[in-house]
């Protein structure tokens, strides 16, 4: 595959507090593995990955971003270039979630006149019995900013492909009705050399009026994008950080 054989390219990032497991995560969704040993992010590390929404190959840029304050500044430039992102806190540290919405609110801000299409993570469920934010007020906050919720094992891996496709289809979904366009100078959606497919096209709409697109999954499971209300269940270098 040639470096722009794909339909559409989507630049994401990855906030949150230091040692959410961010990087554990990414690592996981791009090489199906856990590294207990990853060391804190500096800056910013960049990733990418091709996944399939109805049919069409979606490039996936990745951005994993450092969490530490004295980084922000310098995440900060990479907001204006996304088109959505992870917005990750930690279900066994409640701080981290308190802080969720100042990274949104940083994100909104700087992001500006582009509006990034954020999911919610609650990482670190392997760690349940230590949990600190029950599902409940995540969901709440989730569905007071127009989220998706999700909870994740960076470590087991569950739902982490989930994340990232659900997070896909639903840009390619206002990409595909004009409410995201690619634009001339700005890096956030890509077009490809691959047209649009048309045999996966339709549209069907479930009784919330959203639309449904079947998402083929790395494993070549089909999975259908559920929304927030059921809180997105499905069945130099430093310090070590935790998963």
């Amino acid at each position: 595959m040639s470096d722009q054989d794909f339909t559409y390219q989507f630049r994401l990032i990855l906030l949150g507090d230091s040692t959410v497991g961010k990087s554990s995560i990414l690592r996981q969704f791009k090489e199906g593995t856990h590294f207990p040993d990853i060391s804190l992010t500096v800056g910013v590390d960049f990733h990418a990955k091709l996944v399939h929404v109805s049919g069409n190959p979606i490039k996936l840029q990745l951005w994993d971003t450092a969490g530490q304050d004295r980084f922000r500044a310098i995440v900060r430039a990479y907001y204006r270039n996304a088109v959505g992102g992870l917005l990750v806190f930690d279900i066994c540290n409640r701080e981290s979630f308190a802080n969720v919405g100042t990274w949104l609110d940083d994100a909104q801000r700087n992001a500006e006149p582009h509006k990034p299409v954020f999911v919610l993570v609650g990482n670190k469920t392997d760690q349940a019995k230590y949990r600190e934010v029950s599902r409940d007020d995540a969901v709440l906050f989730a569905s007071q900013h127009g989220m998706d919720y999700y909870e994740t094992s960076a470590k087991n891996g569950s739902n982490v492909e989930e994340v990232f496709h659900k997070l896909a289809e639903k840009i390619f979904t206002l990409v595909d009705d004009g409410v995201i366009r690619v634009e001339e100078g700005w890096d956030g959606v890509k077009k490809g050399s691959r047209k649009e497919s048309s045999s996966t096209h339709s549209l069907q709409r479930n009784g919330s009026g959203r639309h449904g697109r079947t998402v083929t999954l790395t494993s070549g499971q089909s999975w259908r994008g559920e929304g927030a209300s059921n809180g997105g269940q499905r069945g130099p270098q430093e310090r070590k950080k935790c998963c």
